[in-house]
């Protein structure tokens, strides 16, 4: 688990693989239930890290990633926190998928003065827990669509299809829960309210005793916050019953471990995405096959958390070529002040952070994305085909 990839790829130029390497820590569940997003989060950094190197890296000096698994554990990735603020001298940091884990983690990059973007992970507090004015300098960031953001576009998504009694399934992790208070305050912005809540631990295994009672109260779409062999479970359990509510959710209704667990079961659910793999764009579609074939595989397991792994790093990089040095501090104000557009595979950057905002993505990045035959594609045409946002 504990070991360091060299990215000092053969084919760096000599002048580049000769200098002192830029180390950047990078953490998230490589193992586990969560594994799909933490490995397409990892190999869209790694992806990034070698188009940065292969270019000479950052001012002749390479990127060295150091990644460590943190197993979707809270404990473990506190260990993992300190061991690269304190031990491996990392200047910054990119990763994060489970809120978790977040939240209990990004104290320590905080307190050590090191940036920290996040990547994956999307419960609100993570950009806000360090905020101005009550500290002085917030060092987390991010590069994935909120919570706050996704609940109300699940929530027009169920009312653009004409459904309003609406059911809320989420699992007992603190993402679980998060997504819980945001769908009810989305859903009370728009003068409606769950006609049932089901809640279930990770593992769970049989949905049916919950699905049948949000059946009973009248439920016409289940509305997810969970991860995806979770997810499967309840697709899985409403076939058993022949009842085939829609299923709207947060993005990780995306997830691998959903499409293959749920099968044919997993049909037509309807989540929200900040990248998908069937875009019409030149360069999303370049990043998709360099993926494919850099790491192999039918399909991404998560594109919407390699997407963001690529664009983070992509991001970072821009500020330490901007900042005036490699210390924490300059490189936080570098990242909130970046001169010039960083073209990503999600969407172009224009000045994406500032001193009071450090989320990256906003409501007009985010569109809806939809299951048909095992692959997720774009629910509507238009935004398949729509330009690249400026």
């Amino acid at each position: 688990m504990y070991r360091t990839l060299r990215l000092l790829l053969l084919c760096l130029p000599l002048a580049a693989s000769a200098a002192e390497a830029l180390r950047i820590g990078v953490s998230g569940p490589f193992t586990g239930g969560s594994a799909p997003m933490g490995i397409s989060m990892r190999n869209g950094i790694r992806l990034a890290a070698a188009e940065i190197n292969r270019s000479g890296g950052i001012r002749g000096r390479p990127l060295l990633l150091i990644e460590r698994d943190d197993m979707g554990r809270s404990d473990i990735g506190i260990r993992i926190a300190k061991e690269l603020t304190l031990h491996q001298r990392v200047i910054a940091s990119v990763g994060f998928v489970n809120s978790g884990v977040a939240l209990a983690s990004q104290g320590h990059y905080q307190q050590a003065g090191i940036p920290a973007i996040t990547a994956v992970a999307t419960a609100p507090k993570v950009t806000a827990q360090f905020a101005p004015p009550k500290y002085p300098l917030n060092y987390v960031f991010r590069v994935a669509a909120s919570d706050a953001q996704q609940a109300p576009l699940i929530v027009r998504e169920a009312k653009r299809s004409g459904l309003s009694r609406l059911a809320i399934f989420h699992d007992k992790t603190n993402y679980g829960r998060i997504g819980e208070e945001e769908l009810i305050k989305a859903l009370r912005q728009q003068g409606l309210s769950p006609v049932y809540i089901g809640q279930f631990r990770l593992g769970e295994r049989d949905m049916i005793a919950q699905l049948s009672r949000a059946r009973d109260l009248g439920a016409q779409a289940i509305l997810t916050y969970a991860i995806g062999p979770e997810l499967a479970q309840i697709a899985n359990s409403l076939a058993q019953m022949d009842w085939r509510p829609q299923l709207i959710g947060s993005w990780t209704l995306s997830m691998s471990n959903f499409i293959d667990d749920a099968g044919p079961n997993a049909e037509g659910a309807r989540m929200v995405q900040t990248f998908i793999s069937d875009s019409a764009d030149p360069l999303r579609q370049d990043f998709v096959a360099r993926y494919l074939r850099t790491f192999g595989g039918r399909r991404i397991p998560s594109a919407v958390s390699a997407a963001q792994g690529y664009d983070s790093l992509l991001l970072l990089a821009a500020a330490l070529r901007h900042s005036a040095s490699t210390d924490g501090k300059a490189i936080v104000r570098a990242l909130e002040n970046l001169p010039a557009p960083v073209k990503g595979v999600i969407t172009t950057y224009r000045q994406p952070f500032s001193a009071s905002d450090h989320d990256a993505i906003d409501l007009a990045v985010p569109v809806i994305g939809k299951l048909q035959h095992g692959e997720v594609v774009h629910a509507y045409s238009n935004e398949r085909t729509q330009k690249r946002r400026p």
